[in-house]
């Protein structure tokens, strides 16, 4: 029962992150929307560690990895999804996210040495045929005048920052860093990060009183980045990393649901068929990885 609790909670709230990020973009750069998202989110994971007792104390040189992870995981990746959905539905974005297993496996191949088999291969292939499936329509009837492209490049860029960033991860936890305390330094660092370039690239500093984007920017902030985090990472902890993993093929679905109902996102057979294939990929990829558990790597949106 408490692993199905830990199962479901991220599930739900990352799959409805993409339906909430909606209200976060427009008025307000999403450079800075990142920014005040983690702000929140890192003071308050900090304040845990401390009232926890976790190690705080990282000398230079781990700092130095912890920015890094940061910068990937909390900050150039975000601002990439958040913009992506000024011209894709959130659902859409979410989908697009759920290629993070197939750039995982690769990246840690290339990075960690990390060793896979046929059926990630098989996995990557029917992940990219899902891809085009659900986008058929916009290659068909391709045009450099359609934004929706300049979402795709978005996302795809910002799936594989967040890659690179679990990879950094990855990385860390075998360095022996807390994987708590370095995410609190981490979207800390991401936040500061974000709005720093954001005033070097002369965006002017705004920021919505509406109840929408607060309420929005609290969910993301708490459930979205602290709640959602903790269940996950307390549930790699119960049943290993590779059966966790298994929230990153559910919570698209999720995406896609909240999508058609909010966002009136149009089905067809085709878009059914490719959302089925990308998933169906997701789970023969992470099949391979069930006999043992691995290195946390962090699929979240």
């Amino acid at each position: 029962m408490k692993n199905t609790l830990l199962f479901i909670t991220p599930v739900l709230i990352w799959g409805s992150t993409w339906y909430v990020i909606t209200f976060q973009v427009g008025e307000v750069d999403a450079m800075y929307s990142v920014a005040y998202r983690f702000a929140i989110a890192g003071v308050l994971m900090l304040l845990v560690s401390r009232i926890w007792g976790l190690k705080l104390d990282f000398t230079r040189k781990e700092h130095g990895f912890i920015l890094l992870q940061g910068l990937l995981l909390f900050g150039f990746n975000y601002w990439c999804m958040y913009s992506s959905e000024l011209y894709l539905t959130s659902g859409l974005v979410g989908l697009l996210f759920s290629l993070l297993v197939f750039m995982n496996i690769l990246n840690g191949r290339i990075f960690l040495k990390t060793p896979f088999e046929l059926k990630v291969i098989v996995g990557g292939l029917l992940g990219i045929l899902g891809t085009a499936l659900v986008f058929w329509k916009d290659l068909v009837q391709f045009s450099f005048s359609d934004g929706k492209l300049i979402g795709i490049v978005l996302a795809v860029a910002g799936t594989f920052i967040a890659s690179l960033g679990n990879i950094t991860s990855a990385r860390n936890q075998k360095a022996g860093i807390p994987v708590i305390p370095s995410n609190a330094f981490g979207m800390t660092y991401g936040a500061v990060a974000m709005f720093v370039i954001a005033l070097i690239s002369g965006k002017t500093i705004s920021f919505e009183t509406n109840i929408s984007y607060i309420s929005s920017l609290l969910y993301l902030a708490i459930f979205g980045s602290v709640i959602a985090f903790g269940a996950y990472l307390t549930l790699i902890g119960s049943i290993g990393a590779s059966k966790a993993a298994y929230v990153s093929v559910i919570a698209p679905v999720i995406a896609l649901i909240l999508s058609t109902i909010f966002e009136d996102y149009q089905w067809t057979l085709t878009t059914f068929s490719g959302a089925a294939f990308i998933l169906l990929g997701n789970v023969v990829a992470l099949y391979q990885g069930n006999k043992k558990k691995g290195t946390v790597l962090q699929e979240n949106p």
